[in-house]
């Protein structure tokens, strides 16, 4: 997981909960600064991580300026041969990303288990 810290004026606090809502962010502190300035500290996935600056730039119309550090590990539930999951959607984005096709089946696991 990234932690993320965004300063940004009242006006566009909307638009960075909504970014990091749609990249499955969590956001554990939010603060007001002395001056009209908000502090917004989160934790995004690493995976949903990619072109996440443009994309709140976008929202917030370039009013929130994001640092982003990694911050730790954690384990996902779930199993990516299961149909419908988070872990499967998740999986599939990333081998479309990477070019690999994005049909996954138990072969493509059987590797971890030697």
């Amino acid at each position: 997981m990234f932690l993320v810290e965004i300063r940004c004026p009242e006006s566009a606090i909307g638009g960075v909960y909504t970014t990091l809502n749609r990249r499955r962010g969590q956001v554990f502190s939010a603060e007001q600064d002395p001056a009209p300035m908000f502090t917004v500290k989160a934790y995004l996935p690493v995976a949903e991580s990619f072109g996440f600056n443009a994309d709140l730039r976008e929202r917030t119309g370039g009013k929130a300026t994001p640092q982003t550090m990694f911050d730790h590990w954690e384990i996902m539930n779930g199993s990516p041969l299961e149909k419908g999951s988070t872990m499967e959607e998740l999986v599939r984005k990333i081998r479309v990303r990477k070019g690999i096709n994005p049909e996954i089946s138990a072969l493509d696991t059987l590797y971890d288990k030697l």
